[in-house]
């Protein structure tokens, strides 16, 4: 075996590797691959005694000429299968000119052949077992009609491309980092050692006091940097950003319009790019790796009391990812103690309720105070003290303290977002985030494309040389559309509230028809209820179109790079669910029970139906209740049911739809030899 220079590891590994267990699998490459029956046929057989396979194979061939020579029934179809068979002919021809460059781009003096592709079996075959071939191909039985290029980036291309891109990297210099001395740090200290009980247990190979200094690589000065664990040196993140930035910078030259791995993706030359796991998280012998410790120290529910691992997600997931998280973890802790100061002023209005001046007056049955029906025909005269038990309910929502409540919150917001930024600067002085200059975002496939097709439109046009990009104009029907579609979803959310509201008003009139008692004594408690589970689903459903609708509108409008389009995303999808989720409740806060009229000029909507009002003691428990089904609604079924149950049963349909064709498959050749016989 070949020397795989200084990043070589000694032992076994716990991740994906090549097939001599040593190279890792850095970056996979995923695409389509037309099986002929001829493939079919060679899978099928690859078990069979050498002169019965010959004798079928040449059966079968002389079946396939003959097949070939009779003339097509539907020349139409012939067509498009003729068409079909030149794109996929070009986009393999597109696939091998890549990987040529690909090795190009990888090759250096100390390194062993960094690229290897795995598809279902063909003539390559007998030069499988040949390890100084660059390109080396092997069957996979598992998924049929899909091909995978593996990336492995040697220790020489992961030094070179680390200079180029100007990576910072742990140099041997450490120093330790003096804790303050103030009554702020010694708080923080005296936390930190109270609360490690809750702390994950990943090992640190260096004290938190200690930290290295870093510098931009540089081959020249590799004694300067701490190659103490050469395999560990440039992590999994690392080498995946490396690999991908060569990716994109890997270009066709014979076909211009094609370059990347961006274009390539867009054009549907492959399906596919990503990064591998770390090895796996199951077993008795597996070897401990960062995804198996992120699975039991972060990933798990037993430990949904501990604190993140957030030095261990930014290692494996990136910086990017990483303060995404930590973003999280200060926002759900800092919700505690506005958790703490809302249950006691709950509490204080439990306390104080008996004490409430309106609630008594409400509910002293000597006030013989009778109030006008609340709605027309179904609805009679009522008494005042029939509502005592909204009223002290509310109470317990809006009582003095909540003043104060307001106050807190109002301040808790501003401590909030100091205490971020002081975690956020910490975290960036911790990863070396100081001084850090966001990287070229290179071209989105789909505006590559989009550019490709109008440069071909005005090639007679425009001068060779002459750069051509999408303009405003170009975009003017995407940004049409997003803007009748932006303003058409809001009314379809406001059409929604309204259709709420009927809703309301209409079974408020059949109950009191209804001949149950039970039914006309708790009114209002169903139709506030079954009002809000209605909001309910139309907003958990409607969010799931929103972010759809908000995607396809942003892919309409072409952005030029990764980021454009987040941002544009970003603001479609906070707009629309903002509005989705948000006009029930600003509804009932402020609108509810101003629109009502007054006996003898009520207002009507629809014809007959007059606007409903508030509750005896006012909106405010009507809104709780909103509040609290909608808030719980969406935590229990959007954010655990969606993203807990849809994944699995996902993988389970793939891999029932994987085990059904492979069985097609295997039904057609035994079908083929059997009439071959």
């Amino acid at each position: 075996m070949q020397d795989l220079g200084p990043g070589a590891p000694v032992g076994g590994r716990s991740e994906a590797c090549f097939e001599d267990g040593v190279r890792r699998v850095d970056y996979v490459l995923a695409y389509h691959v037309k099986k002929t029956g001829g493939a079919h046929r060679r899978a099928a057989g690859g078990a069979d005694g050498g002169g019965l396979l010959r004798r079928l194979r040449r059966s079968l061939s002389l079946r396939g000429s003959r097949a070939a020579l009779q003339p097509r029934d539907d020349p139409e179809v012939a067509a498009q299968q003729q068409q079909a068979s030149y794109h996929d002919d070009d986009k393999r021809f597109s696939r091998t000119q890549f990987e040529e460059k690909l090795l190009e781009m990888v090759e250096c003096p100390s390194c062993t052949p960094a690229v290897s592709t795995e598809t279902p079996r063909s003539h390559h075959d007998d030069d499988d077992d040949d390890d100084a071939t660059p390109l080396r191909i092997s069957s996979i039985s598992n998924i049929p009609g899909m091909g995978f290029l593996k990336i492995h980036a040697p220790w020489g291309v992961l030094c070179r491309e680390a200079e180029f891109l100007k990576l910072k990297m742990p140099t041997k210099k450490v120093y330790e980092v003096n804790q303050g001395n103030n009554i702020v740090e010694n708080i923080r200290l005296f936390i930190h050692k109270v609360t490690a009980p809750l702390h994950p247990k990943v090992d640190c190979s260096r004290p938190q006091s200690v930290k290295p200094l870093s510098h931009p690589f540089s081959r020249q000065k590799q004694h300067l940097f701490d190659l103490s664990d050469p395999d560990s040196f440039f992590g999994s993140k690392t080498r995946s950003f490396i690999v991908y930035e060569v990716l994109k910078r890997t270009r066709i030259t014979s076909t211009p319009r094609r370059e990347g791995i961006t274009s390539l993706l867009g054009s549907g030359v492959y399906t596919a790019a990503y990064p591998v796991h770390d090895g796996d998280i199951e077993g008795v012998d597996i070897k401990t790796n960062d995804r198996k410790l992120l699975y039991e120290e972060w990933a798990s529910y037993s430990v949904f009391y501990k604190y993140q691992p957030i030095s261990l997600i930014r290692k494996y997931f990136g910086e990017k990812v990483g303060l995404y998280f930590a973003w999280l973890g200060v926002y759900t802790q800092m919700l505690i103690p506005a958790a703490i100061v809302g249950v006691i002023v709950f509490l204080y209005g439990c306390a104080t309720v008996d004490d409430d001046i309106p609630s008594m007056e409400i509910c002293d049955p000597r006030n013989n105070i009778t109030m006008c029906p609340m709605c027309d025909s179904a609805c009679s005269y009522w008494r005042l003290s029939s509502a005592c038990g909204t009223a002290r309910a509310s109470h317990l929502f809006d009582n003095p303290a909540t003043v104060f409540f307001s106050i807190f919150m109002a301040l808790w917001a501003v401590l909030f977002m100091e205490h971020w930024k002081r975690r956020q600067m910490r975290l960036n002085y911790i990863w070396d985030l100081t001084g850090y200059e966001e990287e070229e975002d290179h071209f989105r496939a789909d505006y590559e494309l989009r550019v490709i097709k109008k440069k071909q439109r005005n090639e007679h046009k425009n001068p060779k040389n002459e750069k051509v990009k999408l303009t405003c104009t170009d975009r003017m029907p995407a940004y049409m559309t997003t803007l009748v579609m932006m303003a058409f979803m809001i009314t379809v959310t406001f059409a929604i509230v309204f259709g709420v509201i009927l809703y309301r008003i209409t079974i408020k009139s059949l109950l009191h028809f209804s001949s149950y008692p039970a039914a006309r004594s708790n009114i209002r408690a169903t139709v506030k209820t079954t009002a809000a589970i209605i909001n309910l689903i139309a907003i958990i459903i409607m969010d799931e179109i929103y972010a759809a609708i908000a995607r396809w509108l942003t892919r309409l409008e072409v952005p030029k790079t990764d980021k454009s389009f987040e941002d544009r995303l970003i603001f479609k999808t906070f707009i629309l669910k903002f509005v989705n989720a948000f006009t029930p409740i600003v509804y009932l806060a402020f609108f509810r029970g101003r629109l009502v009229g007054r006996p003898g000029s009520y207002l009507y909507v629809v014809g007959s139906y007059r606007m409903e009002e508030c509750a005896h003691a006012g909106c405010l428990m009507e809104l709780c209740i909103q509040l609290c089904i909608t808030m719980l609604g969406k935590q229990l079924i959007q954010n655990n049911l969606f993203e807990i149950g849809i994944p699995p049963w996902s993988l389970c349909l793939s891999m029932v739809q994987s085990l059904v064709s492979l069985t097609l498959d295997q039904s057609l050749v035994t079908l083929s030899i059997v009439q071959s016989l």
